[in-house]
């Protein structure tokens, strides 16, 4: 990869992108209200689950396919899978995060003045933005290769997870850090998977994150959005 498709690739991935992801756990709040994540142990096994059985088999896959879409200016499989992956979000908390930081990323990156050549014209052709459509939009408009961006976007993921355990299983820095790394082969593993999916196999059945989800609208103390 050229050094300026990697340096804006950092900067896409990065947590200090102003879209709000920090502010939202993805269910892993109301699991550690429910005690299922209580320490290191719990939390690794956590990741590691909802990377293979939920990210892996729906959200990555179709980043995978809007990656695909935006580079061939294809708006009509854009269309497609942004209305596919917004109905597959099944509590208001999922829904309201993917949506907001779509928004929050097209709004940015429009803002930021990309020469696109047209693709900004399909994104805003969306009636909502979730965020693998915004995402996908701004590697392909930054000239970010496909399997770095969907690699980047999975690091990205599970860094924000592993700040979630940080500041409230709670864990240490360095524990943190070292469950990050401990990840890197996951990731490895979940990216190369992701591009061999029919789209027959994408599934987003995660009956037990959803009830967390639902759970956690109603929870009494919390610090995240979801």
């Amino acid at each position: 990869m050229q050094a300026t498709a990697l340096l804006h690739l950092l900067q896409l991935a990065s947590p200090s992108l102003p879209i709000g992801a920090y502010s939202y756990s993805q269910g892993l709040e109301a699991a550690m209200e429910s005690g299922i994540v209580t320490d290191a142990a719990s939390a690794r096994a956590w990741i590691v689950d909802t990377l293979h059985h939920v990210v892996a088999r729906f959200e990555a896959p179709i980043v995978w396919r809007l990656l695909q879409a935006f580079s061939a200016r294809d708006d009509a499989a854009v269309a497609r899978w942004t209305e596919q992956f917004i109905a597959a979000r099944d509590t208001a908390e999922f829904r309201a995060e993917t949506i907001q930081m779509g928004y929050s990323l097209g709004k940015l990156m429009a803002d930021l003045q990309i020469d696109d050549g047209g693709l900004l014209a399909i994104l805003q052709a969306q009636p909502e933005i979730p965020l693998p459509t915004a995402y996908a939009y701004a590697a392909v408009a930054l000239a970010v290769p496909a399997d770095a961006a969907l690699l980047g976007m999975l690091f990205s993921w599970a860094e924000n997870q592993v700040l979630v355990c940080v500041k409230s299983v709670p864990l240490g820095q360095v524990a943190g850090q070292r469950l990050l790394l401990s990840l890197q082969p996951e990731l490895a593993l979940a990216a190369a998977a992701v591009s061999t999916l029919a789209d027959d196999d994408l599934s987003s059945w995660s009956p037990g994150l959803s009830l967390l989800s639902m759970l956690h609208e109603v929870q009494y103390s919390r610090l995240y959005r979801s």
